[in-house]
């Protein structure tokens, strides 16, 4: 009953009722009026009464009669079906149309008439947007395929410049220790020494090729220090290195967080396999205060930093720079020949997926 009372109908009725009741006051004021005034003999109270009451009767059933066959039926109709047309927007079908619309043309046919242009116009901007994600798609593969083969030539030029130089140097000292087997022993074992740090250092280079070739990724809903560990443990296995791990628990970090900070890890434990020679590798996840402190630090060979620009290393090392700078963070190493390398990285706090603090 309240919503009958709110509808559009009931609203037409009411302003018929309303000019109905106007009308009345204005001529039963000018019938009494004529009444007072000239006191005609036709004119007596009973037919005065008489007849406002037939004109309210009158009045009321034609109002009645207008508001809900008439004006009120067309309107309501057509709200009707603009509601309607406005759910099928809603529910993503822009192609849906409104065909009554009629010859003579009122605010609702215009209504009408816009609701079919904007259908028209969301219809081709969902085509548009469609394009745009196959096109992005097509692009994305590409880019994929690029970066395919920009790996394929990195690892080349890696295989080529170290590996294969280390095993034509190795082949060259094996045969010339075997020439002078017999007649220099001496130095025949030098050279096999030396073949056997060139083997050695052939077999570093093919492992932290086959880290970046096989790498270990941190699964969904695994930890930073559970990827870290099965790193750790897949290294361990491959090579003669000793792990100090530290790593505080319940970090809660971001995933992009630990996403970069695992590949962190992981881009300096391939340098380490390739250029350290190194016997013992520490890793330390820290969170102190509101920042996330990495220190990475190994007992190698070490090098002379004014001069890594020259070095393979110095790629893998711009990458874990630009991973810290991504996250906001500063990256700081340190490094002397025969004192190893110490790699610092400072994480500000980032908060965590639920957006809690992380740090």
């Amino acid at each position: 009953m309240k919503q009958w009372w709110k509808s559009i109908r009931f609203s037409f009725i009411k302003s018929h009722l309303y000019v109905l009741f106007l009308t009345t006051c204005i001529l039963l004021a000018i019938i009494l009026s004529l009444f007072v005034i000239w006191e005609p003999d036709w004119l007596t109270a009973q037919s005065i009464f008489l007849f406002i009451g037939l004109y309210i009767v009158v009045g009321f059933i034609l109002s009645l009669q207008a508001g809900f066959t008439q004006i009120g039926n067309l309107l309501k109709v057509r709200l009707d079906a603009i509601s309607i047309q406005i759910k099928q927007f809603a529910n993503g079908n822009y192609t849906s149309k409104i065909s009554t619309v009629h010859e003579d043309v009122d605010e609702t046919d215009r209504i009408i008439v816009e609701l079919n242009d904007l259908g028209d116009k969301l219809q081709r901007q969902v085509e548009s947007l469609q394009r745009m994600a196959d096109e992005k798609a097509d692009y994305a593969k590409s880019a994929h395929k690029a970066a395919v083969i920009e790996e394929r030539q990195r690892i080349a030029r890696d295989l080529h410049d170290a590996v294969s130089q280390e095993l034509f140097g190795l082949a060259m000292l094996s045969e010339a220790a075997l020439k002078l087997f017999d007649k220099k022993p001496a130095v025949a074992k030098e050279q096999m020494q030396e073949a056997v740090q060139s083997a050695h250092q052939a077999q570093a280079e093919m492992r932290a090729l086959l880290l970046h070739l096989r790498p270990v990724y941190l699964t969904s809903g695994e930890t930073l220090e559970e990827g870290v560990q099965k790193l750790i443990d897949a290294l361990e296995q491959k090579s003669n290195l000793t792990f100090q791990i530290d790593i505080d628990e319940m970090l809660d970090l971001k995933e992009v967080v630990e996403e970069h900070i695992f590949r962190i890890i992981q881009e300096s434990l391939s340098n380490i396999l390739r250029h350290a020679n190194a016997d013992t590798v520490k890793v330390e996840i820290k969170r102190k205060q509101e920042e996330l402190h990495l220190r990475i630090e190994d007992d190698g060979a070490g090098f002379e930093l004014d001069n890594q620009q020259d070095k393979k290393a110095s790629y893998g090392l711009k990458t874990m720079k630009e991973r810290s700078e991504e996250l906001g963070g500063t990256f700081t190493i340190r490094s002397k020949k025969g004192q190893g390398t110490y790699i610092y990285i400072r994480i500000p706090n980032q908060g965590s997926e639920k957006g809690e603090n992380v740090l």
